[in-house]
């Protein structure tokens, strides 16, 4: 098993290279795991100590901000190394204010693995969900090296349950503990008897409640607002998008204002998107000199900006689960008290049917739900109060996670 790991890690980096020729976000990961090891022989001395903390993505980073930078302010002389795996983490988060280091997680194999130890040797390594990477973990027990896994969610069909699964499954008796999200995990890694498990939850819970403790002040926002009801739409996808640019195109209340966040930020797609809404729509990178009061639809053709301007939600619709790749994150908009709205593919976020058994979100599949779940908040607003209120207290319930973390780290 462990041969055809690593064959098949070797003939992952082929086809990643070939990939890379066509793929300009495949090419990026290519060439940033090419310069890991130079930019870590750059920042990292031999007599340095250092924690090493590693995201697949973006959605990772976030999870793991509040107890990252709890331990940036506990291990103030060490340096961090912050690792991810994907272009989407790594190109938003590369300057990244806590780190010493930002690089991509070079490919799993034991060469790799030593060679990274090596340069970095962490005195504590934290894995954020489900990042489990063998080779990497095998070397950190090897070396006797502190790692813990947070906000780790585990699913039945993952191959650390399964008879073929035993490469990952050993990976896991890497981690000294391993904190996770709810019950059915830890019960799942109980039957595979590794016992050093702690449910505390979700640590985005602690990430977006201190987004209230922020100034959440867009002055712009204020001006294209002018004080109507807004609609939200955050991390949409075409998807989404040709649903909400129908409702947008039809409705005829220009007393409702419509924010869209795209996922995809490429020029050729935020034109396309401005061209199909026939209404007064403004793009953010046009908004100098303009009255923006007098327009419909303002479209975010940037990013960072979103957890804020949710503070300035009526309504939000959260996009992915439409489609394939994933709901976007559900709490940043929660934790302003707003009612939601997303795709019916949401089997793997536990967090969303939760919301929605709480009424606090709404689930659609088709233009003729979209209409209806939107039409029925913009005109009811007790139920909007309702459903905000709902989301806000669903936050409070489960934060804390970080909590039980940096008391186990002892902090």
């Amino acid at each position: 098993m462990n041969l055809l790991y690593s064959f098949g890690i070797f003939i992952t980096g082929l086809v990643l290279k070939i990939v890379a020729l066509f793929n300009t976000k495949i090419k990026l990961g290519v060439q940033g795991r090419a310069n890991t090891f130079s930019a870590l022989k750059t920042n990292i001395l031999s007599n340095d100590k250092t924690l090493w903390f590693h995201c697949a993505s973006l959605g990772e980073y976030e999870q793991g901000l509040p107890v990252f930078s709890e331990l940036r302010k506990k291990y103030s002389k060490h340096k961090i190394v912050l690792s991810f795996f994907s272009p989407s983490g790594y190109e938003i988060r590369k300057n990244a204010p806590f780190a010493d280091v930002v690089v991509y997680l070079p490919l799993d194999s034991k060469a790799n693995a030593r060679t990274f130890l090596n340069i970095v040797n962490p005195e504590l390594t934290v894995f954020v969900k489900y990042e489990i990477w063998p080779n990497f973990l095998n070397e950190l027990k090897k070396r006797n090296l502190k790692a813990i896994l947070i906000s780790a969610s585990f699913r039945k069909n993952q191959s650390f349950f399964k008879w073929y699964g035993k490469q990952t499954r050993k990976a896991l008796f890497a981690f000294e503990h391993i904190f996770t999200q709810n019950e059915v995990s830890k019960t799942l890694l109980k039957d595979i008897n590794y016992n050093n498990v702690t449910v505390s939850g979700d640590t985005r819970f602690d990430r977006v409640s201190n987004q209230l403790k922020q100034d959440n002040t867009l002055n712009f926002i204020e001006e294209f607002k002018n004080n109507n009801l807004c609609v939200v739409i955050g991390s949409s996808w075409p998807e989404d998008e040709r649903l909400i640019i129908n409702y947008i195109n039809t409705y005829s209340n220009k007393n409702i204002k419509f924010i869209i966040a795209p996922h995809n930020i490429k020029s050729t797609q935020i034109e396309e998107l401005k061209n199909n809404i026939s209404k007064s729509s403004i793009l953010f990178s046009k908004k100098e000199n303009k009255s923006l009061e007098n327009y419909q639809v303002l479209i975010l053709d940037t990013i960072g900006l979103l957890t804020k301007v949710y503070s300035y939600a009526d309504i939000a619709y959260v996009g992915g689960a439409l489609g394939t790749t994933g709901l976007h994150n559900t709490l940043e908009a929660a934790v302003f008290g707003v009612p939601i709205i997303i795709g019916n593919n949401h089997k793997k976020f536990p967090e969303a049917q939760s919301m929605i058994d709480n009424r606090g979100m709404i689930s659609i599949s088709n233009q003729e739900e979209l209409n209806k779940a939107l039409n029925l908040f913009i005109t009811n607003q007790a139920l909007r109060t309702e459903f905000g209120t709902n989301n806000f207290k669903f936050i409070e319930k489960n934060k804390g996670a970080i909590i039980q973390i940096l008391d186990f780290l002892r902090i």
